[in-house]
């Protein structure tokens, strides 16, 4: 709270959620509580999105905190918030405001990430282990080395941008093998973002990843996840899609089948893909060899996808297109979810066609070749 007030905040406004008081709300909440959002609170964050308000979102969660909540609760509440709240989400995939998201240790995520700690002990290593993800050392200057790391991801994205790439194709031996179209004028984008006020963030911390959108319609093949996902206080993992013109036309898991798919039909937008992101396997929260059981981190472990509403930004002028424009230009621009899984392995390659008809090597063994 000091620290913004001391960069010139107008209020400062903090809200607090724990593990009990989110489990019990899912559980025992009337029914009817799930498809809307209090007016006050839709005010509230609206209003403050249409400020330029910046958000900080620290989060942190017991990774299973949610299994045996019914899944269609979660569903018919992810689309009224996205209805009640569309302004806020408007303006935040638009960069209308900056914002954050990182993460703190709590025992129960810090003991399944260390099964082998308990307490305080786990909270200390996880601690530590953040510490070192986000580039925070005893020796240096932990904001110039972050500044550092962001402009080299900012310039792998210029040299993705300069190949102009019209598709790109993945192959693993988990039998991955699928064929990504991108949209015409579309941007690599990494190590942060603008908001329209001027104000320069960088939406994750830590960030490994350089990432665009796919083309609405331009998805074919077979698709392995290579690491678990939490999804809805659910852990799913083992997750095979076939996609078919973009749309993911069968999903199975070998855990969490049903949370997946009740995501996936949250409404017709969510069976296609909204991001595309390159994480080389060789970065640091890869080679930790950790899983997280947090999407912030596991997602900047690995190449991944997200199925659901894509980033207007991905294409040239997007942020200050109307839906229909992106949809015409092949982006999924409204969807009710947004869940990144992840797919990047040792033995992954990834080869483009550029617009005028070359192919290029951009991954060779999981990692990129420039």
């Amino acid at each position: 709270t000091t620290a913004a007030y001391d960069l010139g905040a107008k209020d400062v406004i903090m809200l607090w959620r724990d593990d009990y008081c989110t489990r019990e709300h899912w559980l025992r909440a009337d029914d009817s509580l799930f498809d809307g959002v209090y007016s006050w609170d839709a005010e509230r964050l609206n209003t403050l999105a249409k400020e330029g308000a910046g958000y900080i979102s620290i989060a942190a969660a017991d990774p299973e905190n949610l299994k045996g909540v019914d899944q269609e609760r979660q569903r018919r509440y992810s689309i009224a918030s996205n209805r009640d709240l569309k302004d806020f989400y408007n303006l935040e995939m638009t960069n209308g405001f900056p914002w954050c998201v990182a993460s703190v240790p709590i025992t129960a995520w810090a003991e399944k990430v260390f099964p082998e700690l308990k307490g305080e002990e786990a909270n200390e290593k996880l601690w530590e282990t953040i510490f070192k993800m986000v580039r925070i050392t005893e020796d240096g200057d932990a904001v110039e080395a972050w500044k550092e790391h962001c402009g080299n991801l900012e310039r792998r994205a210029k040299v993705l941008n300069e190949m102009n790439l019209e598709s790109v194709h993945y192959k693993n031996s988990l039998g991955t093998d699928l064929v990504v179209e991108l949209p015409e004028n579309c941007r690599w984008l990494a190590g942060g973002d603008t908001s329209k006020a001027g104000f320069k963030f960088v939406a994750n911390m830590p960030t490994e990843e350089i990432f665009s959108a796919p083309k609405r319609d331009g998805v074919n093949g077979v698709l392995y996840s290579a690491r678990p996902l939490v999804l809805n206080g659910n852990i799913v993992d083992g997750i095979r899609f076939e996609f078919e013109n973009g749309k993911i036309v069968k999903a199975t898991a070998e855990k969490g089948g049903e949370v997946l798919n009740k995501a996936l039909d949250t409404d017709e937008n969510s069976r296609y893909l909204g991001e595309i992101a390159l994480v080389p396997y060789d970065s640091p929260i890869s080679n930790s060899k950790i899983t997280f059981f947090n999407t912030l981190f596991d997602e900047n472990a690995s190449c991944h996808f997200a199925f659901g509403e894509a980033y207007p930004s991905s294409i040239e002028g997007g942020d200050d297109m109307t839906e229909e424009e992106l949809f015409e230009r092949g982006i999924n621009a409204t969807a009710g979810v947004h869940v990144d899984f992840m797919v990047g392995t040792e033995d992954l390659s990834i080869t483009g066609k550029t617009r005028d008809g070359k192919e290029v090597v951009i991954f060779e063994n999981g990692n990129f070749v420039f």
